[in-house]
């Protein structure tokens, strides 16, 4: 039984729901629960102050972010503002985004190294409550700092990890973050390749594993019914691969398998669209790079991705029963 677990919500469930949800899962004793923000459908601010204000112990962070839209001021002030709600209990999950999405929105992702950087530092700095000048290629502040009034002045303690998956933003990461969300949709042996350039970053930074937090999204179907529980998956992988190209690579399925789907799916892709391309989703990849079947098959492919160097699940579950996930996970027993 894990001691650490935590929660993924995206936008399969209403709003409301969700707020339940958070609720069962922090009286289960999980750790957090991360909030999606990717496509253009369900941002992650306006739930995690609505999180945030109905429970008392469980983390919340963001998973993920981007660091394009939002000026760095704002980026700073909402987490102060979601800090202020639920004291020590904010994570920051921010990530480079993605095209084609960026591109399709007017973001021009040049040097997202470079970009990433500059944010992190930044935002470090104002969270600490610095007054802050800074002069860079992706972020240009002067004088500025989070003028509290009415509150606490103190710094926040807001960590931020970067939701990274390319090996030269992992090795940034050890360097300059608080800790990484680490991939999904990867087979176990990705996370060696990514424990090794996370550790040249923490190496750099004067830091070890050990002290560096590393939660991995994993994408989770539990059922009684096993192929119900993987036909669920099936439907989200049609979906993820064919639009984010990232997610396809980092995968290791083979690219003519995302092309074929990719001729399916329109965009934003329908239901029917994804029912018809779905059978091109084998089993095999399935079992790579996810966690689904029977609660117990599921629990076992988790421990795999700890023991490859995650310190914890963050659990993205698929299907419908969101509490026998919960249940099936629990820190608490069932």
């Amino acid at each position: 039984m894990l001691d650490k677990v935590a929660l993924y919500l995206q936008d399969s469930h209403d709003l409301r729901d969700g707020l339940d949800i958070v609720r069962y899962a922090e009286e289960k004793g999980f750790y957090a629960v991360y909030q999606a923000e990717s496509r253009l459908v369900r941002d992650a601010i306006v739930p995690m102050a609505a999180y945030a204000a109905v429970t008392e112990k469980i983390h919340i962070g963001s998973g993920v972010i981007n660091n394009w839209t939002r000026n760095i001021g704002l980026l700073a002030s909402t987490f102060l503002t979601l800090d202020d709600l639920a004291p020590n209990r904010i994570i920051c999950g921010i990530g480079a985004w993605w095209d084609p999405l960026a591109k399709n929105v007017g973001i021009n992702r040049t040097k997202p190294l470079k970009a990433m950087e500059e944010t992190i530092l930044v935002m470090k700095r104002l969270l600490n409550m610095e007054n802050v000048s800074f002069e860079g290629e992706f972020v240009q502040v002067k004088d500025i700092e989070l003028d509290v009034v009415h509150g606490r002045r103190e710094p926040r303690h807001v960590p931020i990890y970067i939701g990274a998956t390319g090996n030269k933003m992992i090795e940034m990461t050890g360097r300059i973050a608080d800790g990484i969300v680490m991939n999904y949709c990867v087979p176990v042996s990705y996370n060696d390749m990514a424990i090794e350039n996370l550790m040249k970053g923490l190496k750099q930074s004067g830091r070890k594993l050990e002290d560096f937090d590393r939660p991995q999204l994993i994408v989770c179907s539990v059922d009684e019914d096993r192929e119900k529980a993987i036909d669920s998956t099936r439907e989200l992988l049609t979906q993820y691969l064919a639009q984010q190209p990232h997610i396809a690579l980092a995968s290791g399925v083979s690219m003519s398998i995302v092309e074929e789907i990719q001729s399916i799916l329109g965009w934003p892709a329908t239901h029917e669209q994804i029912q018809a391309a779905k059978h091109l989703v084998p089993d095999s990849l399935i079992h790579h790079i996810t966690a689904s079947g029977t609660p117990e098959e599921a629990k076992a492919k988790v421990q795999e991705y700890i023991d490859h160097g995650a310190t914890y699940p963050i659990l993205y579950g698929v299907g419908g029963d969101t509490k026998l996930l919960i249940d099936t996970f629990s820190p608490l027993g069932k």
